[in-house]
């Protein structure tokens, strides 16, 4: 995998050291560390401190930033393809185009634009005026759940209830949903807002990681292992995972897999 040092991310993207800085120190992005401790970007990375920065530039409330550059990056490929890439925002959605493929990732009612070209390398931006969305209801109910969750947790699970009707595949929604269901108690209905958001939203390694620590509370261990390593294959850095798994080997008498996840919760921490 290629990887891009701090000049070029700042020539490619026409961002300033200081501002690659301080997206990284807010968490937008994990960049890997090279000789002498640089900084080290992947392609994927270059996409999300961009798409960050634009959103926040067009006073974005937070929260909603994190949560469409998750959705990106999810649906990234680790490098640019030979068909080339551009990432451009229809009504609420951002829509990312490879070749004839497209596919659309929740980011809320802005507008914004790249274009990436194999050949040269080269990511370019595309600002464009915004539209009315169509699928804004979803978000706000989601921000008023979240909203509502210190003070009134029915009417949270209800207003995420409401997400998810208007916008199925707002995986958010889904995770927040089993969470404050499995903090309650309930245990079963937590079981099934995690397995209906995975079946609405793919192979969420978030989604796959909570149906883990709820199996295990539920004292079904085999089956929580078989989440969190689903959840590894969506998502290999997962130091979490990996720790989670590396506690539920030792206490089914499997030391050379728990030692396995150990080793690599480990490497992964120390890294940050």
């Amino acid at each position: 995998m290629h990887h891009y040092g701090v000049r070029e991310v700042e020539k490619l993207l026409r961002l300033s050291r200081s501002t690659i800085r301080a997206l990284i120190e807010a968490g937008f992005v994990s960049p890997a560390r090279g000789r002498g401790r640089a900084w080290l970007f992947s392609f994927q990375d270059l996409i999300v401190l961009r798409t960050a920065q634009a959103l926040a530039s067009a006073n974005v409330p937070r929260r909603r930033i994190t949560r469409s550059v998750k959705e990106l990056r999810r649906h990234l490929p680790a490098s640019m393809p030979l068909s080339g890439l551009r990432i451009c925002a229809e009504a609420d959605r951002v829509v990312v185009r490879e070749g004839a493929s497209r596919w659309q990732v929740d980011t809320g009612q802005y507008l914004l634009g790249f274009e990436g070209d194999a050949a040269t390398g080269t990511l370019s931006v595309v600002e464009q005026p915004p539209q009315l969305p169509r699928h804004a209801d979803a978000l706000e109910w989601f921000d008023r759940a979240a909203e509502l969750e210190d003070r009134d947790q029915a009417a949270a699970l209800q207003a995420y209830q409401r997400a998810i009707v208007e916008d199925p595949r707002l995986v958010e929604a889904h995770i927040n949903f089993g969470r404050l269901l499995h903090e309650r108690g309930d245990l079963a209905g937590a079981e099934a807002a995690y397995r209906t958001g995975l079946s609405s939203c793919g192979s969420d390694p978030e989604l796959l990681f909570n149906l883990g620590v709820l199996l295990h509370d539920m004292g079904r261990e085999h089956e929580a292992m078989e989440a969190y390593e689903q959840a590894l294959q969506a998502d290999p850095r997962s130091a979490d995972c990996h720790y989670n798994l590396a506690l539920l080997c030792e206490s089914l008498d499997r030391p050379k897999e728990a030692i396995r996840h150990m080793a690599q919760y480990r490497r992964l921490t120390s890294r940050k």
